[in-house]
């Protein structure tokens, strides 16, 4: 194998790989050799990171692969926004990059160690105790082997298909996640490791809402005009999940979803600061919005929506729920009160939801749309029971609980497939 530090050393693009501690140490354990380098520290770095994310196979080619997938530097970040063209320079540069990185990792990484050590971690079998942590990050290791140990692709071809990649799945924290939150602390975004995989083919029913939701996210996806929507109704009707499903939808066309709490508002314009600098597109997604008389975080998410001096970015959108539809509390002092000028204060109470520029209603089913409901997940469950037998059944259990809803469909017919199993 050839001077790992010397091969390295020559890397014009991919430089941030020289900073890596696990890289350092194929580098060290090169220079001195299995004798004089602690090769089980290093191995051991390699196991922890193979159990924390799942990851089987070859540890050392894994690890370095990773490295370069999510690798934060002037290509990725160009080829997230846009396609590079290939006669570009830029692309120049990659691609002499990726020769030194495919005879590297064609060489095997492995080999640096001893026997002893490469026969674990040469072919590692993970436990598997996370439970498939974030799937994506398997799924992103399996295409970038196949980019670098394929030799029918050639370098150019490489550097193409890595700026699909960078395009697809993005750059640095954010690459391969599909859901994020802001940590308040760090004043960063972090990604969601588990996220609900729902589809809206799951939603039974509100065949309107959905329609409209994807129309909407499809235009803000394909760079159109798009609006900020708000989502209201009854709890349990899915407007949470219809949220998420779109986001799911449209993951590999670079759509993302960021999860805000209130507490979160007050930092609203360090999060468009992030957002800005993202190739991706992103959807502002806030559940269960509502705002009490004395709270006065509104302000914040009303200007950011229309009127503040600092306009949202173009690759920002903001997709809200709410049981009410008028976010703010109102009470009947408001609307006959003693304030000389009260319908000032009424109009300040419905300005934020009126900022949002399509409003989606999910409404309560009847009792024939929560049959439909109940039914078509039954059947999704193969429950055998009669169309009477289920319907009968359907409406004891909503009366025992709060109601008609999706929700209370889902935990009836949850309720009767584990019976069932028993």
């Amino acid at each position: 194998m050839a001077d790992i530090g010397l091969t390295l050393n020559k890397l014009l693009i991919f430089r941030n790989l020289l900073g890596d501690n696990v890289v350092k140490g194929f580098q060290a354990l090169y220079a001195a050799g299995v004798e004089e380098y602690d090769e089980y520290e290093l191995a051991a770095v390699l196991l922890e990171w193979a159990e924390d994310n799942d990851i089987s196979g070859n540890l050392p080619e894994n690890y370095l692969l990773g490295l370069i997938g999510s690798d934060s530097n002037t290509f990725s970040s160009a080829a997230e926004i846009r396609h590079v063209q290939p006669d570009c320079s830029l692309v120049q540069a990659v691609t002499h990059d990726i020769v030194i990185l495919k005879k590297l990792l064609q060489a095997g990484l492995s080999t640096l160690f001893s026997e002893q050590v490469r026969a674990i971690i040469g072919n590692y079998r993970s436990a598997g105790c996370t439970g498939g942590k974030n799937l994506r990050k398997l799924e992103n290791l399996a295409l970038l082997r196949e980019l670098f140990f394929d030799d029918t692709h050639t370098p150019l071809e490489v550097a193409e298909a890595l700026g699909a990649y960078y395009r697809r799945y993005g750059r640095g924290k954010l690459a391969g996640y599909g859901a994020f939150k802001w940590d308040s602390e760090r004043r960063e975004l972090t990604g969601i490791e588990f996220t609900d995989p729902v589809q809206l083919s799951d939603i039974v029913g509100y065949e309107y809402q959905k329609a409209e939701l994807v129309r909407n996210t499809e235009a803000f996806v394909d760079g159109r005009p798009a609006n900020n929507v708000l989502l209201v109704g009854a709890r349990g009707t899915g407007k949470s999940s219809s949220v998420k499903a779109v986001a799911n939808r449209y993951f590999n066309e670079g759509l993302r979803l960021i999860e805000i709490a209130k507490s979160d508002f007050k930092q609203i314009p360090d999060i468009m600061k992030v957002l800005r600098q993202c190739g991706k597109k992103f959807i502002l997604y806030i559940d269960d919005l509502s705002f009490e008389e004395f709270e006065a975080e509104y302000k914040v998410l009303k200007s950011l929506i229309d009127g503040g001096m600092e306009v949202r970015p173009d690759n920002v959108l903001i997709y809200a729920t709410s049981n009410r539809r008028n976010l703010i509390k109102e009470t009947w002092d408001d609307r006959g009160g003693n304030e000389l000028h009260r319908q000032d204060t009424l109009n300040e109470k419905i300005s934020l939801a009126d900022r949002f520029g399509i409003t989606l209603f999910f409404t309560l089913p009847n009792q024939e749309e929560y049959f439909r409901i109940v039914e078509e997940i039954a059947r999704r469950n193969s429950i055998r029971l009669t169309s009477a037998e289920l319907r009968a059944e359907a409406v004891r259990w909503e009366m025992s609980h709060s109601g008609r809803s999706g929700r209370i469909a889902k935990q009836f017919i949850d309720y009767l497939a584990g019976d069932i199993a028993n």
